[in-house]
């Protein structure tokens, strides 16, 4: 018989801190004894540690770039990577601030700059998590991180990927336990949270060649990235100036002069 869970869609949910205007703060009116969590102005958010290899960056770059692009603006999500995620202040005392390559946060307002995701801040944690496998962060991604993901943020969907060999797989939080998707008919993952598909495709980004994750519609037609909608939009010019020019010729087969047709 078919599973009836439902997947989990709701992430780890912190109350977020009281907004404080900025003519006044209210911490001092508070009691003495309250000690407030830090912001992400007060918290570390660079480690100085690159990505493992250039591949890695421009997939990461992909992944964020064609989904913003997909989402427009103005937008309610935000979607980052390589940036500390904070969800407990015991990472703050044990300084463990690794954060995943990518991530996708729905229903967030307003869209604004950040150095770090701060959960108790924000309210929430990520929707959607991508880390993208290498040889030495495989068997952490695979292992504690997935159950980081799975047992203190709760992430709904994790996904790994690995830039050099194309293994990946894809899980769904049930009843508090990830359990793997399978791709469907086309070779997809189906992200419930995002009403997106994941596939692998061979191409070229920033000059680089070969096979990349990339989103896609459930109706097939990937996620642009900026210079791919360029690459489209001049094709679309060219394609128009030559009907233009097809039809002006053939009207001065006719013996129409097309200058004169203006006005």
């Amino acid at each position: 018989m078919a599973e009836t869970n439902p997947v989990e869609t709701t992430p780890a949910v912190v109350p977020p801190l009281p907004e404080i205007s900025s003519s006044s703060d209210p911490r001092p009116h508070l009691p003495a004894d309250i000690i407030w969590p830090p912001t992400q102005d007060e918290l570390p958010y660079d480690d100085g540690v690159p990505m493992e290899t250039y591949r890695h960056h421009l997939q990461m770059t992909l992944l964020i770039e064609s989904l913003n692009l997909h989402w427009g603006v103005p937008r309610q999500h935000f979607a980052g990577g390589n940036m500390f995620v904070y969800f407990s202040l015991a990472q703050v005392k044990n300084q463990d601030f690794r954060g995943p390559d990518f991530f996708a946060v729905l229903d967030v307002i307003p869209h604004r700059e950040r150095k770090s995701w701060v959960v108790w801040e924000e309210g929430k944690g990520p929707d959607v998590v991508i880390e993208l496998l290498s040889d030495s962060t495989a068997e952490f991604d695979k292992d504690e991180k997935k159950l980081i993901y799975q047992d203190k943020l709760r992430v709904p969907e994790y996904y790994w990927y690995d830039p050099s060999s194309g293994e990946w797989a894809g899980f769904v939080l049930r009843d508090r336990v990830y359990h793997p998707l399978t791709p469907d008919a086309q070779g997809r993952f189906i992200s419930p949270a995002l009403g997106l598909a994941l596939v692998q495709r061979e191409g070229e980004y920033q000059m680089y060649g070969g096979s990349w994750l990339r989103w896609a519609t459930l109706d097939g037609h990937l996620l642009l990235s900026g210079e791919e909608l360029a690459a489209q939009a001049q094709a679309e010019a060219a394609q128009s100036r030559e009907r233009a020019e097809r039809l002006a010729a053939k009207l001065r087969e006719l013996g129409i002069d097309p200058d004169n047709l203006a006005g």
